[in-house]
């Protein structure tokens, strides 16, 4: 068995167990211990762009892309990975990565940490970590929490949910992170899907330290409501929560971040197979809202999108290449979230990894 060497600096060689990933994978990103905050005030007066993240089955790794108008999405490191999930996971693979940006202007990134074809890849010797007749499908425990001002300098942490918070239980599996400002409490808010007894899925929050790197409170339900892959987005003075259950995207209306959403049953996607990941973003200079999910049901699986602008009527702008929305070097993304990017950062990042993003 071959130790692995790691080397973040704009790339990596790495044999694990065996399996050949000998050449060096140019990332573009560099994990530091302390980021440098940008002298001149975040003001999202300056946002006119788009960044998607985004991860793919086959290498159970995290990627990015940039749109100018948010509709067509160019790759920004030619289809390879930007976040290494064998480097930056406990099981040697991430899923499910979200992106949102804090009032101080800084990228909060938050993975699943899970490589779910381990024992194939030769991490592990059993489908799992720990038996799935009890725990079921994926049973891991941590969270990758990254932090960055400029999309190239991170920091990175991989927390361990169940150590840090004991009073838990004996938890099947913590999934799914997504970041959201609490105005209330004035801090950045995680929320995430807990699962007991391989099948009592529901949302649960807490509050990190300013760093990014754990969680300072022991999470908390949410919300009765039984449901996994929660998206939250503020509209004016309410919240509107997208979960996931049944294998497709349902909606809830509070005027609170973390509590007091009803149960709701419609379906809200227009699909006919099976979805997943909802995430909401704003067209920007616009009314328009923008509801995107994980078409996995489909073959092969790709991402949808429903255009609304009162959360009650939607438009089906249907999948990736198929209608409105484009990518121009990348297919079949999952579990995607969107966030914004000012021109100067733009041109940060076409300027690093030497890219030009299309419009359509």
């Amino acid at each position: 068995m071959k130790k692995c060497f790691l080397l973040f600096l704009l790339g990596a060689v790495c044999l694990v167990n065996g399996n050949a990933q000998n050449d060096v994978e140019s990332t573009g990103i560099e994990i530091v211990t302390k980021l440098d905050k940008p002298s001149i005030p975040f003001n999202e007066d300056d946002l006119c762009g788009y960044l998607l993240v985004y991860f793919k089955d086959q290498d159970q790794s995290a990627y990015m892309a940039i749109s100018n108008d948010g509709y067509t999405f160019t790759d920004i490191n030619n289809g390879k990975p930007v976040f290494l999930g064998y480097e930056l996971a406990e099981q040697k693979g991430v899923r499910d990565p979200h992106i949102t940006r804090g009032p101080d202007g800084a990228f909060y990134l938050a993975m699943t940490d899970l490589h779910i074809f381990g024992q194939r890849a030769g991490y592990r010797d059993t489908e799992f970590e720990r038996p799935a007749e009890k725990y079921g499908w994926g049973n891991n425990r941590a969270l990758v929490l990254m932090k960055s001002y400029d999309l190239i300098h991170w920091t990175h942490s991989d927390f361990r949910v169940d150590k840090a918070f004991p009073e838990l239980g004996d938890i099947d599996c913590s999934w799914a992170p997504e970041t959201v400002y609490d105005p209330v409490e004035k801090k950045m808010m995680i929320y995430f899907t807990i699962r007991y007894n391989n099948r009592e899925c529901h949302l649960y929050y807490s509050y990190p330290n300013d760093d990014f790197t754990k969680l300072e409170t022991t999470p908390v339900r949410i919300t009765d409501i039984g449901g996994l892959d929660g998206d939250i987005t503020k509209v004016g003075d309410k919240y509107h929560l997208f979960y996931v259950s049944g294998a497709k995207v349902l909606h809830s209306v509070s005027d609170r971040i973390n509590s007091g959403y009803p149960i709701e049953t419609g379906r809200i996607d227009p699909e006919k197979v099976s979805t997943e990941a909802p995430n909401v973003f704003k067209r920007l200079g616009t009314d328009k809202y923008v509801l995107m999910y994980d078409v996995y049901g489909a073959r092969p699986s790709n991402m949808g999108f429903s255009e609304t602008t009162d959360f009650v009527n939607y438009e089906n702008l249907g999948h990736f290449n198929e209608g409105v929305m484009k990518t121009t070097n990348f297919t079949s993304p999952k579990h995607g979230a969107v966030t914004y990017l000012t021109k100067k950062e733009l041109e940060s990042i076409k300027q690093h990894w030497n890219i030009e993003p299309l419009s359509k």
